[in-house]
């Protein structure tokens, strides 16, 4: 057969669906299987969001809608930038897309031309360089260990722009890490930012509401307005609204932005499908109980989760305070075995514990940083308790 475009041999599967569907398979074999692999939020939305649907049914024009989205749609996210704090938007600085995913690829395809340079703070969600990859775009890995606490230092971004740089992937509140930043350490990369006028900033903002301890949510355009003409906020139903699967992501930024984003969807997508848009709508504007309700339920699950992995020997995990995620550094269990298998590697650790305990976690090299795992613990109260049991008891049985 004729050959692949070349593109193709830098495109590779999301490396934490592989673990998924591994763990998938397993409990279809009949394995006692407890996945903390797959960022789904594990929850459905509320009532109004299903009749919403039910209705725009009932009333299916079979028609093409609009490339950037249906007006009623860009005024429901409007309202809901409003309500986070984002005022001076309008319907000509805002698109959507077929998810969070969609739209990050369409704004980096339209920012980037082949050779530009990508920073990346590391460690960093799968796709920012798996679609770097594909559009060939240099990346630029900046490490944010655990000594740092996961989060990207001012200094960091003066010393890795270049002449090439064109894009700053920045995740708040961060997945794998669960990590939020607060307002002051917002406001020190905003003043950073400020002295770099050609670089785009592509905000990933997905788990703005879900946020805990009472911190308060900052934002680079709230830091320094100056800054909107050149960051551009993406944002999601699927987390905030458990509604993964109805693939809505919106985006806010300069209207050249908006205007792309919309003639791209006009040459793939098209539109959206109007019972997707009706349910994005409805869970914009109805009821906002049910993502404050999870929010709280994943704050407790995150207690539990620390309270296990304050309490292994050698396991260090800066405090996530957001999202819906842990990140431990486990090297501590490298050069040991459990039984006969020898762990050496963030991999190796993933794959006994499934094999030995049934559990499933994320190496981090899947995000950069080998030296760690990421545990998403939005699955049921009584399996995240028997997970990090089984966690737990996994380390206590290593030797040396």
């Amino acid at each position: 057969m004729p050959a692949l475009a070349e593109r193709m041999s830098r495109a590779k599967p999301s490396a934490i669906m592989v673990v998924a569907e591994k763990a998938k398979k397993l409990k279809a074999e009949g394995r006692d299987i407890i996945s903390f692999s797959i960022g789904i939020p594990n929850f459905l939305p509320e009532a109004h969001v299903y009749e919403a649907a039910a209705e725009a049914l009932k009333r299916d024009s079979g028609a093409y809608g609009s490339n950037r989205g249906s007006d009623a749609l860009l005024d429901a996210f409007l309202q809901h930038l409003s309500e986070a704090g984002f005022d001076g938007y309008e319907r000509r600085n805002v698109a959507s897309g077929v998810g969070a995913k969609h739209v990050l690829f369409n704004l980096m395809y339209a920012i980037l031309n082949e050779g530009d340079e990508v920073l990346i703070p590391t460690p960093y969600w799968t796709s920012y360089v798996d679609i770097a990859e594909i559009l060939n775009a240099p990346q630029r890995l900046l490490h944010c260990g655990a000594e740092q606490n996961y989060k990207l230092l001012p200094e960091q971004i003066a010393a890795a722009v270049t002449p090439k740089t064109r894009v700053l992937l920045f995740n708040n509140p961060n997945n794998p890490t669960g990590m939020v930043y607060t307002p002051a350490e917002i406001k020190a990369l905003a003043v950073e930012l400020k002295r770099h006028p050609n670089l785009w900033v592509l905000s990933d903002d997905i788990y703005n509401r879900m946020i805990f301890d009472g911190l308060q949510y900052s934002h680079l355009v709230m830091a320094e307005p100056s800054l909107r003409n050149r960051v551009v906020l993406i944002d999601s139903i699927s987390k905030t609204y458990g509604m993964p699967g109805w693939r809505v992501g919106m985006i806010a930024g300069p209207p050249e932005i908006a205007t792309a984003m919309a003639t791209l969807n006009s040459n793939h997508i098209t539109n959206l499908p109007e019972v997707v848009v009706a349910a994005a709508i409805a869970a914009y504007l109805g009821s906002q109980n049910k993502p404050q309700v999870m929010c709280e339920a994943f704050e407790a699950k995150r207690n539990e989760v620390m309270r296990t992995l304050d309490a292994i020997p050698g396991v260090k995990c800066p405090r996530p305070q957001g999202a819906f995620y842990a990140f431990p550094d486990i090297s501590v269990a490298f050069g040991r075995r459990h039984g006969d298998s020898l762990i050496s590697n963030d991999i190796d650790f993933c794959a006994v514990l499934l094999e030995k305990t049934g559990v499933a976690c994320v190496p981090g090299s899947a995000f950069g940083e080998p030296k760690a795992i990421r545990i998403s613990y939005t699955c049921k109260a009584a399996e995240l308790t028997e997970g990090l049991r089984r966690m737990a008891g996994f380390f206590a049985e290593l030797s040396e």
